[in-house]
């Protein structure tokens, strides 16, 4: 049987070595045979695997626990499976089946070559693997980019970077929503149960996102702006630039006063 090194596992699964090697301490992968206290051939056949960890990872949000057992268990899939498997079908259905190559989406001015790199190592817009083509939100998202430079939102208005901005925000409101409900409805939940009500909060959770942030929008914009100081005001008299100068005459004449008391104490002994 053929093996290969973790540099050439590495190529054929598409992660990174560290993340092989990440895997390998969790125990998700294993070599096929050792040869020497640092060198390790693997199966080339682990390469499915790695993506399959991957895809569950990134794409239906579980944690390398929750995919271990899965693997290692008896063919029935743990509750946070089934809930991760409920999410995608849900996401899969509002995806839409519209599918654009990297070219189309070039010339259609929807990003440029470098704004797709930064997507993709966000895992936000990844074209599949098969035949290279943006589908589902990933291509809903490329189309928003596009929408708002077409209104003439411009890159210079809202740079492309902020898109970590939302990235991070969102990353820890997504943890939080998937960790409540793990917590609240499927480990209360019954078996049979967790596919149908994990659709039913997916379904939900986005309307109530939605809802709450236009609810958000002006009080916050309201907040920002009675926090900002005005450049237009006038600056008060007593200060350059902004700040305040300190005022030592005071101290001064109190200084002169206590010279003459101890002056006319002096005299009178």
């Amino acid at each position: 049987m053929e093996l290969v090194r973790i540099g050439e596992l590495a190529k054929r699964s598409g992660v990174p070595i560290a993340t092989l090697k990440h895997y390998l301490r969790e125990g998700l992968i294993a070599p096929a045979r050792k040869s020497g206290r640092t060198m390790s051939w693997y199966d080339p056949a682990l390469a499915t695997k790695v993506r399959a960890i991957k895809e569950l990872q990134q794409r239906q949000f579980l944690p390398l626990d929750v995919i271990k057992q899965s693997i290692e268990g008896d063919g029935e899939a743990p509750d946070d499976l089934a809930a991760a498997d409920a999410i995608a079908k849900v996401l899969a259905h509002h995806g839409g089946s519209r599918a654009r190559t990297r070219a189309e989406i070039l010339a259609r001015g929807e990003a440029t070559a470098r704004e797709l790199e930064i997507l993709a190592a966000a895992g936000l817009a990844v074209p599949t693997a098969s035949d290279g083509k943006y589908r589902g939100d990933d291509l809903a998202l490329l189309s928003t980019l596009g929408a708002a430079r077409r209104a003439g939102i411009s890159a210079e208005m809202l740079p492309f970077e902020i898109i970590n901005d939302y990235l991070a925000a969102l990353r820890a409101l997504a943890a939080v929503e998937l960790r409540l409900f793990r917590e609240g409805v499927v480990r209360r939940a019954k078996r049979g149960d967790v596919a149908r009500l994990t659709t039913a909060a997916t379904e939900l959770s986005e309307r109530l996102v939605v809802l709450v942030r236009r609810k958000l929008l002006l009080p916050t914009l309201q907040q920002l702006i009675e926090e900002k100081p005005d450049a237009n005001e006038p600056t008060d008299p007593g200060t350059r630039h902004g700040v305040r100068r300190k005022r030592i005459e005071p101290r001064r004449r109190r200084s002169r006063r206590g010279r003459s008391r101890r002056r006319r104490s002096r005299r009178d002994s």
